[in-house]
């Protein structure tokens, strides 16, 4: 039976043979244009947010921009991504609050991150990772199905469990490149309904490969 400890080392070298220094597939220039990003990319694909982001860049290159706009100008921009009114709304009240409340800088800690509209404890972890380089994982619906398919994480029933598991066993030099190597796993190769198992280089390691390979 394989240990996680080996499951961990397995997948950090492999992930470290095909894509060593991994990142955000996000496109952006500046800390504040990677939170718009962010936040418009839940429940939405990263291709289609970069389709977005530039006309909506050029209009609202700052907070002070966004923050003197409206919600309703925002929309117009966003209008072909998931859920574009709510999000018109958080970005509208996020520059404002950046503006107000933290000069325009997007602030390190945690707590102060999931204190703006529209930032849950993903995207705070998101930021706090692409950002600041911090030893953090974002879990999302690839992470999550990842983790579980492989057996990095046991009976982990929600996104924080997954977290918390992920942060525990997952070496402290690499936390920050494994929350990319997840995303992009699942996107490309792990992905929910036909994975490419043949593909992959995990499957003496991967529990689902066992079941079902």
């Amino acid at each position: 039976m394989t240990t996680l400890s080996t499951k961990y080392s397995t997948c950090i070298d492999y992930f470290l043979s095909i894509n060593p220094h991994p990142t955000t597939e996000l496109n952006f220039s500046s800390p504040f244009e990677l939170l718009v990003a962010v936040i418009l990319s839940a429940q939405c694909t990263d291709k289609r947010v970069n389709q977005i982001t530039p006309e909506l860049f050029a209009a609202y290159s700052n907070p002070e921009k966004m923050a003197m706009s409206d919600s309703s100008e925002i929309y117009e921009y966003i209008k072909s991504c998931s859920y574009p009114n709510n999000k018109a709304k958080h970005l509208h009240a996020m520059a404002q609050a950046l503006v107000e409340r933290f000069h325009s800088q997007i602030p390190e800690s945690m707590d102060n991150l999931q204190s703006l509209p529209g930032v849950g404890r993903k995207t705070a972890n998101v930021i706090a990772n692409t950002l600041f380089e911090a030893p953090t994982i974002a879990v999302d619906t690839h992470v999550f199905r990842v983790a579980n398919r492989i057996g990095l994480v046991k009976n982990a029933k929600t996104p924080l469990e997954t977290e918390k598991q992920l942060i525990k066993s997952t070496p402290q030099e690499h936390i920050q490149t494994m929350h990319h190597w997840l995303i992009l796993h699942g996107r490309y190769t792990c992905i929910a309904r036909k994975p490419k198992c043949a593909e992959c280089g995990l499957g003496k390691v991967c529990d689902f490969f066992k079941e079902n390979g």
